[in-house]
């Protein structure tokens, strides 16, 4: 009776579109309509951030295994102690049968919003010290003159419209202006009458404007300083997984 119930729920279940599929399954998880988890998923960042973890650790093992690697997901959660070496997401083995740790990491979606490149001085201190990295600066010559001279022709609205700087609403509500002025002083009193989402689409705007010529891609490791973890700052080691994969989308 059990298997006959079973095979009727696949067959069902085979016969149904994505679509329906996808509603069931709101419904059943999330007690909702599929309008509304869609609606509170595009308020939510960081409920987007793991979703897009997740699919970029589903697609990186399909590949690991159509490659011909077995593959092991690392729980996130253990019982008992976790062992100090496996901070990653997959194992997965060779031909000789060795097993390795894998890290799975995405981009950092907010990037240039989280460093504030919105803002010139920003702008030109992150140019200048990642200047290693950047295909057009010769570093045998001065860097500050070629980082002035690439915003001025690729960026010229950070001289004029966007030269004034901008903070996030939290600073400008949390801030106290001081007896005698300052440049940040003076920069946000010009702030202070606009609102939030006001606030948020002058970023916006910058940031639009920005990545038509620059975008960041970098990620970030997480680790954390008590316990077993045996370190004394918030940074891997790098006797903690063997191999590192970066979902650059």
């Amino acid at each position: 009776m059990i298997s006959y119930f079973r095979k009727c729920y696949l067959i069902i279940w085979e016969n149904m579109s994505i679509f329906a599929i996808l509603e069931s399954f709101v419904s059943k998880v999330f007690k909702t309509t599929l309008e509304i988890f869609l609606e509170a998923l595009k308020l939510s960042p960081n409920a987007q951030g793991y979703v897009s973890g997740s699919i970029t650790e589903l697609l990186l093992k399909n590949h690991i295994e159509n490659l011909g690697y077995s593959v092991k997901r690392i729980r996130e959660k253990w019982e008992g102690r976790k062992h100090p070496q496996h901070h990653g997401d997959f194992y997965f083995n060779d031909s000789n049968e060795n097993w390795y740790v894998l890290e799975s990491k995405g981009v950092k979606s907010n990037s240039e919003k989280w460093h504030k490149l919105y803002n010139y001085d920003k702008l030109k201190s992150f140019l200048f010290s990642h200047r290693e990295k950047i295909i057009w600066i010769d570093t045998s010559n001065d860097v500050e003159p070629q980082v002035d001279d690439w915003i001025k022709t690729n960026l010229p609205k950070f001289l004029d419209d966007f030269s004034d700087t901008i903070y996030d609403y939290e600073e400008i509500i949390k801030y106290n202006s001081p007896r005698r002025e300052t440049p940040k002083s003076i920069a946000i009193d010009k702030l202070r009458h606009y609102s939030r989402e006001q606030i948020g689409e002058m970023i916006s705007l910058r940031l639009k404007y920005l990545m038509r010529k620059l975008m960041v891609l970098e990620t970030h490791f997480v680790s954390g300083t008590g316990g077993l973890s045996g370190r004394t700052q918030a940074t891997p080691r790098k006797d903690e997984f063997n191999l590192i994969s970066v979902d650059i989308f």
